[in-house]
């Protein structure tokens, strides 16, 4: 072999081991003992999503994988941790039990349209939060009597158990509520006319409305402001820092503008104002 020959070969390795590292950077080093490492070093993370937000946390029928923003999310999480999606172990979990798998160790984090309330804070952390919306209402097609939340009153509303939507059209707005433990159930109650609304936040309904465009629709202004953040064990500081380094990252490099453009950004949702992150 010509020593040409024999350069060029090297040269190809070379550039072969250069490329290999671009695709599969080095883990992060977490400190030792922290929650970081250990779910490293068991390569794999349990995410608590819901499955039938579509847009944001959705099970889809028939290749039966999550898919939606919050999933995305989840995957960024993830990827931080030097865990490929692969790694991921997907548990439905329904509102009322978000705090309780967090606290049974059920799930290591919530990823799951968990709007951060003090209420919650005071048996779970919640980091972030990645991203604001709004309560809406949703009703079918050709309701004229529901226009906004002013129009809730003595109405029956549905809504998830636990849910802070539910609670709000009960509080201020005087409306009958009906809570059941899923949307999909909410919205099967509502095409049956058996209650009058449902109302949660508004990337939610949007995904309703787009699946049955001729069914539902969603009506009125948003009037609450709700931020989701990430549910974690309480007191677990060094993991919500990392949780909110993560978010930030995410934001700056592109990721999370892709993660929302490829799932409620198709949907016709326009991309909020992104919140502040709070402190740990």
């Amino acid at each position: 072999m010509t020593v040409r020959r024999v350069a060029a070969v090297l040269l190809t390795a070379a550039v072969a081991m250069v490329t290999a590292g671009c695709d599969h950077p080095p883990k992060p080093v977490f400190p030792a003992g922290s929650t970081m490492a250990r779910l490293q070093d068991s390569g794999r993370i349990t995410v608590g999503v819901k499955f039938d937000q579509p847009g944001v946390g959705f099970r889809n029928p028939a290749t039966r994988k999550p898919e939606g923003f919050d999933i995305e999310m989840a995957k960024i999480i993830a990827a931080g941790l030097g865990l490929p999606a692969d790694r991921i172990t997907w548990v439905q979990t329904v509102s009322a039990d978000r705090e309780s798998y967090l606290v049974q160790g059920k799930v290591d984090i919530v990823v799951a349209s968990y709007s951060i309330t003090d209420q919650r804070q005071d048996q779970v952390g919640q980091a972030g939060p990645y991203y604001q919306t709004g309560q809406r209402i949703l009703v079918r097609k050709g309701n004229t009597d529901i226009n906004g939340p002013e129009d809730l009153a003595g109405a029956t509303v549905c809504s998830v158990t636990d849910s802070t939507s539910l609670e709000t059209a009960r509080t201020e707005f005087h409306a009958r509520p009906l809570p059941l433990p899923t949307y999909t159930e909410c919205v099967q109650r509502l095409l049956a006319g058996s209650v009058a609304a449902v109302t949660t936040d508004d990337a939610v309904l949007v995904g309703y409305v787009r699946k049955q465009p001729d069914k539902l629709k969603v009506v009125g202004r948003p009037f609450t402001t709700e931020q989701y953040g990430v549910g974690y064990r309480k007191g677990d500081t060094a993991f919500c820092r990392f949780l909110s380094d993560t978010i930030r990252t995410a934001e700056n490099d592109g990721r999370w503008q892709k993660a929302f453009d490829d799932t409620l950004g198709s949907y016709g949702v326009a991309a909020p104002v992104r919140p502040l992150l709070k402190s740990c």
